[in-house]
């Protein structure tokens, strides 16, 4: 994606199902829950670019001793090794050999050393990067089972809705976040849910650690979660570690948000991406399932592990942009997925170029586009066979196939090269706002010689296009100086028409350039009222339930085709005093639910959402617009 922005967290989370000195006799190590969510967390470090925090619970503690520890770390750049390292140099690397092979000493004199570990890497979408903002949340209490600590991928729509429901309950949140609100709500319910078989065991004459006893394998996390999610709207994966042993992952009921798992006689795994799992534990594609939307897996304290519904599940609508994008490309299907986003551009990108394979280049931006990359490039040599074999036959039947015919035939080959190449961030002192930009405009470098000048046509495939900045100030107008006759930029993904507010950060509906497009349509065609009609029907629904709010913004682009807007968009990002001419070409939705038949939701390029809190982040995005604010509409 050459316009960087911000997208979703990662989660990781570990029960231990064998006592540690299982571990250190079989692996070697006391630390192999430790060891193994670093793992985890670094082959998911693509999720967060903010901050790491982890957490573990010891089992069957001693009154009095520590059992719960938890850091987090911001350092820039290099929050992960850092975590991991002061954890190490701190409480484990100047063990003596034989209490570091020691279980039952580690556990009960050491911190981080524990059967239940939770991992989390945050890409924060707004507000501050302090610590407090970084994951697992814990909330504390003297009862062991009123202990919580809570990690997640996830954002609700409606925060301010279950903020007031929370002071209606007598509360007083410290803050009006979905992380507090998430961790308080739950809280609540787990309370709640405690103190229900407390008072249903006291009658019978059991003394309170017995009852104790009883709460931990009684609780009924599936009943909480239940109570506790009612009123959720959003995309969200949420995972939380009780105190005294019990662990839950819980999915959004359409699924958009990723989370598989995997269990053993050993272990359970929770992960936000499939191949983490696979690599840290070294098992096979088919032993790693997804969690189905709606349900939770839920991880008792005797070790019994359940996927049970928490609420009724939806319509699937998995988060696409996961497939696109954000998700690291070595699973097997996003792999596969990818590869046929780019084959699917394949006929629309040759017939702007008119099937002149001699004189066009076809090359990549940036790098995460190149897996579509090697599926266009895949799709362009099917077709160049098939135009091989109809010239062939055309001279067979003409009886004019001579050797040299043949030769010049099979000759022709597609130009494959690697034109634009992302280069080391451009740091400027320089205080001059325009010469900085000249400046930054060269994060991007180019590979000279390859083009023809003002004969070749330059085809550059982008996986996603969201604002355009990007294009305008730097890929376009570098690209230009290789002097070709035009530049076709295209996109792996649909137009971007629409805010998310389910995880990725795109709130400002007037920062997308198809939105930018759209509207320099309408006023170009003398349709402004449009604007100012749809602006009213948004304000008039401000009030009123969240689920009986209309989509007010998608009947604008009814106005115009997908190829009208594309083509305003390609007048946008095209530089002033450039010679080449610039079209943008972009994948249809039809193709990108064929290339993402099980991730479908693609409410930021169709305004489809899977909620009714994301027609009221619409709304709001577009009165925003209208009223010249510049803030998130959610």
């Amino acid at each position: 994606m050459s316009d960087a922005i911000k997208h979703e967290c990662g989660i990781a989370v570990i029960r231990l199902l064998k006592p540690l000195d299982h571990y250190q006799q079989k692996y070697g190590s006391v630390l192999y829950g430790l060891e193994k969510l670093k793992l985890l967390l670094q082959k998911q470090r693509n999720r967060g670019q903010d901050g790491a925090g982890i957490a573990t619970i010891k089992l069957d503690p001693k009154p009095g001793t520590k059992y719960i520890s938890r850091k987090r770390d911001i350092t820039p750049n290099n929050y992960l090794d850092n975590l991991f390292e002061e954890i190490w140099s701190k409480h484990f690397s100047n063990l003596a050999p034989e209490k570091a092979s020691d279980a039952a000493w580690m556990k009960d004199n050491l911190p981080y050393v524990g059967e239940l570990l939770i991992g989390h890497l945050r890409y924060g979408t707004h507000g501050d990067n302090s610590i407090e903002t970084c994951h697992p949340f814990l909330r504390q209490n003297n009862w062991i089972n009123r202990n919580l600590l809570l990690a997640g991928n996830f954002n609700l729509t409606n925060v301010d809705e279950l903020f007031d429901e929370l002071v209606e309950l007598g509360q007083y949140p410290k803050a009006k976040a979905d992380t507090v609100t998430v961790l308080e709500k739950i809280g609540h319910f787990l309370d709640d849910e405690v103190q229900r078989l407390h008072t249903w065991f006291k009658p019978d004459g059991y003394t309170n650690m017995e009852i104790n006893d009883f709460i931990f394998d009684k609780l009924d996390i599936q009943r909480l979660l239940r109570r506790a999610s009612k009123r959720f709207d959003g995309g969200y994966v949420m995972c939380g570690l009780i105190g005294h042993g019990d662990a839950f992952v819980m999915r959004d009921p359409n699924g958009i948000r990723p989370a598989f798992y995997y269990q053993d006689e050993e272990i359970v795994v929770v992960a936000s991406e499939r191949p983490a799992i696979q690599t840290a534990l070294d098992v096979h594609v088919s032993q790693v399932k997804e969690v189905k939307p709606g349900h939770a897996l839920i991880i008792k304290k005797n070790g019994r592990v359940e996927e049970l519904p928490f609420t009724e599940p939806s319509e699937r609508k998995c988060c696409s942009f996961e497939r696109i994008y954000f998700s690291r490309g070595n699973d097997r299907d996003i792999y596969l997925e990818r590869k046929k986003l780019g084959r699917q551009l394949v006929e629309p990108i040759l017939k702007a170029v008119d099937y002149d394979f001699d004189n066009t280049v076809f090359s990549f931006i940036p790098n995460t586009a190149e897996t579509a990359f090697m599926g266009m490039i895949e799709g362009i040599n099917e077709s160049l066979d098939t135009i091989r074999e109809q010239k062939i036959a055309d001279k067979l039947a003409k009886g004019e196939l001579s050797t040299e015919a043949l030769h010049e035939i099979m000759s022709q080959k597609p130009r494959f090269e690697r034109l634009v190449v992302k280069d080391a961030k451009v740091r400027t002192f320089i205080a001059d706002t325009t010469a900085r930009g000249r400046l930054v405009s060269h994060i991007y470098d180019i590979t000279y010689g390859l083009v023809h000048n003002e004969k070749d046509t330059i085809v550059l495939l982008d996986d996603s296009i969201v604002r355009g900045t990007t294009l305008r100030d730097s890929i376009i107008e570098i690209a230009a100086r290789l002097r070709p006759k035009k530049i076709i930029i295209v996109s792996s993904a649909p137009q971007i028409r629409f805010p998310d507010c389910y995880g990725i950060d795109m709130s400002k509906m007037g920062e997308f350039v198809a939105f930018k497009a759209l509207v320099e349509l309408l006023k170009q065609d003398k349709k402004e009222h449009l604007l100012e009609e749809a602006f009213q029907r948004c304000k008039a629904q401000q009030h009123l339930p969240k689920e009986m709010i209309r989509n007010e913004v998608q009947s604008l682009y009814e106005n115009y085709t997908d190829e009208q807007i594309s083509s305003k968009i390609a007048e946008i990002v095209t530089p002033k005093g450039i010679k080449p001419e610039v079209q943008v070409i972009y994948q249809s939705i039809p193709g990108l639910h064929a290339a993402c038949p099980n991730n479908n939701g693609d409410w930021y390029f169709s305004g489809n959402y899977p909620t009714p809190g994301g027609n009221k982040v619409a709304n709001k995005a577009f009165i925003n617009f209208m009223e010249k604010k510049d803030v998130r509409a959610y």
